[in-house]
C-alpha cells in the first residue's frame, strides 16, 4: 500500500510570502492614488474611536440616570460620587472633542481640495483649531452645565412611559428595561452637543444608540418633555423634526423627509426644514409614515397604524386607513369551500 508522502516543498514556503509583493504593491498603489492629500502634508489626526465614545456614554448615563430613590446612601456620599463622575466624564469628553475638532479641520481641508468646498465650515474649523485646548474645554464645560436639565427631562420621560404603558410596574422598570427611554436618554445628550456644533461626536453617540436599540434619532431633532417611544424598533426621527410635549409614538414610525431640494449646480441644499412637526399630545401608531418639512400634525391628533401622511392635519384630527378586508382560504380539504371575506 502506497502512503501519500508529505509535500516538503510546500512546507518550505509560506504561501502568504508568494502572494505578497506584487499583489500588495498593486493594491496599495491603487488605494493611494484614490486618496486626497493636503498640500502641507500635516500628520493625520486619528479617527475618534467608538470604544472611547461608548465609555463616555456609560459615564454620562450614570450621571443623568433618573433613579428616584437612592437606597442606603446619604446626600453627602451621593454628591461626592457625582462630583467625581462629572469630573471624569468632563475630562474624557474634552479629549474626544479635541480629537473631533482636529479631524473635522482635516476633513474640511480635504473636501476643499476635492472641490466640495463649504467656506463656512472651513472657516469655523480653522478658528476652532487656532485655540484648540480652550475650545475643547469650553465645549465640555457648557455641556456639563446642561446635565441637570437633561436629567429633569428624563424624569418626565420616565413618567410618560409609566403612564402610557399598563404593563409597566414602576419607574425603575422603565429605566432598566425600556429601549425607548435608553434611546431618548442618549438623544437628549447628543442634542446638546449638536446645538454646540461639536463635530462628529453627536452623530457617533446617536448611531451607537441606533445600533443598540433599533431606534434612529438624529441628534438635531427637537423633542419636548414627556416623550414616550413604546416598543421602539424601527423608529426613525429626522434631523429637523420638531416634537412637542406629551407625544407618544410606536414601533416602526418614520418621521422623514418628503424630498430633497437642490441648488443650481444640482447639489443638495442643506440646513432647510425637511422633516415634520408634531404638536403637543400627538399619538402616532405603529408603522405610520409622516413626511415633509411643511407637514404639521396638530395638537391632540391621532395618526393610525400604517398611515402615509404628507400634508398637515388640524388639531384634534384622527387619521386612519380605510378598513381593509382579509381573504382567508379554508384549510379543510373540502372542494366546496372557497375564499371567504372577513371585514376587520
Amino acid at each position: 500500500m502506497n502512503e501519500m508522502q508529505p509535500d516538503t516543498q510546500c512546507d518550505k514556503t509560506d504561501p502568504a510570502m508568494e502572494i505578497g509583493d506584487a499583489s500588495a504593491n498593486q493594491t496599495a498603489d491603487s488605494i493611494v492614488d484614490s486618496l486626497v492629500f493636503a498640500s502641507d502634508a500635516k500628520p493625520v489626526t486619528p479617527v475618534p474611536e467608538y470604544d472611547n465614545v461608548v465609555d463616555l456614554i456609560s459615564r454620562l448615563k450614570s450621571i443623568v440616570d433618573p433613579v428616584f430613590c437612592p437606597v442606603e446612601h446619604t446626600r453627602e456620599v451621593i454628591r461626592e460620587r457625582l462630583r467625581l463622575e462629572v469630573a471624569d466624564a468632563g475630562e474624557a469628553l474634552a479629549k474626544l472633542i479635541r480629537r473631533c475638532i482636529l479631524r473635522d479641520a482635516q476633513s474640511c481641508a480635504a473636501m476643499k481640495q476635492s472641490g466640495c468646498e463649504e467656506s463656512d465650515a472651513i472657516e469655523r474649523s480653522k478658528k476652532l483649531v487656532e485655540n484648540l485646548q480652550e475650545n475643547s474645554l469650553d465645549f465640555a464645560r457648557q455641556f456639563l452645565h446642561k446635565l441637570p436639565a437633561i436629567r429633569e427631562s428624563l424624569m418626565k420621560d420616565v413618567r410618560a412611559a409609566y403612564d402610557g404603558d399598563p404593563a409597566c410596574r414602576n419607574f425603575d422598570e422603565v429605566v432598566l428595561c425600556y429601549p425607548g427611554l435608553n434611546a431618548v436618554t442618549i438623544h437628549r445628550m447628543a442634542h446638546e452637543l449638536y446645538k454646540l456644533d461639536v463635530p462628529f461626536l453627536p452623530r457617533m453617540i446617536s448611531e451607537w444608540s441606533h445600533g443598540e436599540t433599533g431606534i434612529d434619532i438624529h441628534p438635531g431633532a427637537k423633542i419636548g418633555d414627556y416623550f414616550f417611544i413604546d416598543h421602539g424598533t424601527g423608529v426613525v426621527i429626522g434631523e429637523t423634526c420638531e416634537i412637542g410635549k406629551n407625544v407618544k409614538i410606536y414601533q416602526g414610525v418614520t418621521l422623514g423627509a418628503l424630498s430633497f431640494d437642490k441648488d443650481e449646480r444640482g447639489d443638495l441644499v442643506r440646513g432647510t426644514k425637511r422633516h415634520p412637526t408634531l404638536e403637543d399630545s400627538v399619538i402616532i401608531y405603529a408603522n405610520a409614515t409622516v413626511l415633509g418639512g411643511r407637514t404639521v400634525v396638530g395638537e391632540g391628533s391621532i395618526i393610525g397604524s400604517s398611515v402615509w401622511l404628507t400634508r398637515s392635519v388640524e388639531p384634534g384630527t384622527t387619521v386612519t386607513m380605510k378598513t381593509p378586508s382579509l381573504r382567508m382560504k379554508n384549510q379543510k380539504p373540502d372542494p366546496a369551500d372557497g375564499l371567504i371575506d372577513y371585514q376587520i
